[in-house]
């Protein structure tokens, strides 16, 4: 547990490998759990599990092999459709598993996704069924960062699916840091009778929050201000959902204070998304509580995770729309650097700040930052990196 955060966005920490680290927790002290992962285990930074369990394994094995047997509780396969046939089987006598993979190809489980959400909601009708451990799901190797992968691998599809599910059992997770991954698994590990999507990224990310406000949002509707970055009665409110999203929103929000002194800006985190709302489906936030968090006045600029449609269609429940510009992926990947993924996306820190010049008439800033990552484009395109980090 970390209580305090000193110097917030400073320090910098792999979200998923907390993740496996809680994996090896879970795998040490449950012995009926079971973690299911189609050969990328270790690219996705997940490998502390081979510290406390076996992959599972019937052939003879070799100097130099990860660690392996027939009884091991690590399965790798490389069929998404299989892992998740035998994971729900295994769901549904009572006991916890979690799969992890690339976000690009889980989708590839969609349809399986969506008949054991019909199996959940009916099962939930017939008095003799138990509650089922949840459906888990680990999202990494995201859309933001396939700086070798390219367009191939580059879509957080399944995001926008569960989302659109009117049965209500699906959340969406998003973690803004290490320490927010922590608090998204213990969740995770808890749920029962519903699927859970979390989606992080492997990279070394800021640390933004403690375990305290990280509990905070589970427990108050999956959204709340960052009080480190925000002013009192603002000018404009940035929301960001997701690790590399939020970043770029509080960038955005240190370029608008330095170049438009004065200008009073606040910052809204938000952990969890379900249908048609902010926060998780048992915990959504109310419209009372948005008001409260985003005012009922204020400018609205999001950065998402995902494609922008589907945050714009949850947020259209509480605010005009005339108030929102959604930021997120719009489908323009290539193999290219982590800036100029943003900007070709038009979700980076320069493009969310050009929403707030245009805003307030200031045509010499959106010219500014415009020729910014012009230049960054033209020095990643020559040397294969950015200028902007």
């Amino acid at each position: 547990m970390i209580d305090r955060v000193e110097n917030p966005g400073t320090e910098y920490f792999s979200p998923a490998k907390k993740i496996g680290e809680l994996l090896k927790r879970e795998l040490s002290n449950d012995p009926h759990f079971y973690f299911f992962s189609p050969d990328e285990t270790t690219s996705n930074k997940l490998d502390a599990v081979y510290a406390a369990e076996a992959r599972a394994w019937g052939l003879p094995t070799k100097p130099g092999d990860l660690p392996e047997r027939p009884g091991g509780r690590i399965i790798e396969m490389l069929s998404e459709n299989v892992l998740f046939s035998v994971m729900t089987g295994h769901l549904m006598n009572g006991e916890s598993a979690m799969l992890g993979s690339y976000e690009a190809f889980l989708p590839i489980i969609t349809a399986q996704l969506l008949q054991q959400i019909k199996f959940i909601k009916q099962s939930k009708q017939v008095a003799w069924r138990e509650p089922m451990p949840a459906v888990n799901l680990l999202s990494t190797s995201t859309c933001w960062r396939q700086d070798h992968n390219g367009f191939t691998h580059q879509s957080p599809a399944l995001i926008s699916q569960l989302l659109s599910i009117p049965s209500n059992l699906a959340n969406c997770i998003f973690p803004v840091d290490d320490v927010a991954a922590e608090e998204a698994f213990n969740f995770m590990i808890s749920s029962r009778d519903v699927v859970n999507l979390t989606t992080f990224n492997k990279i070394d990310l800021p640390r933004y929050v403690d375990s305290h406000h990280a509990k905070f949002m589970f427990d108050n509707g999956g959204a709340s201000i960052y009080q480190f970055a925000s002013d009192p009665e603002p000018d404009f409110v940035f929301a960001a959902a997701g690790d590399i999203a939020t970043r770029e929103a509080l960038e955005a929000m240190k370029i608008l204070r330095e170049d438009l002194l004065g200008i009073r800006l606040r910052f809204v985190g938000i952990n969890a998304l379900s249908y048609r709302a902010i926060g998780t489906t048992d915990n959504k936030l109310s419209g009372e509580k948005f008001d409260e968090l985003f005012t009922q006045y204020c400018p609205i600029i999001v950065n998402f995770h995902g494609y922008p449609e589907i945050m714009e269609t949850i947020l259209e429940n509480y605010a005009d729309r005339k108030r929102m510009r959604v930021h997120g992926f719009n489908e323009e990947g290539s193999t290219t650097t982590p800036f100029e993924m943003l900007r070709r996306n038009a979700a980076s820190r320069y493009d969310l700040a050009i929403d707030a010049a245009k805003t307030l008439g200031r045509e010499d800033l959106v010219a500014k930052y415009y020729n910014i990552m012009n230049e960054n484009h033209s020095y990643a395109i020559k040397n294969g990196d950015d200028l902007i980090k």
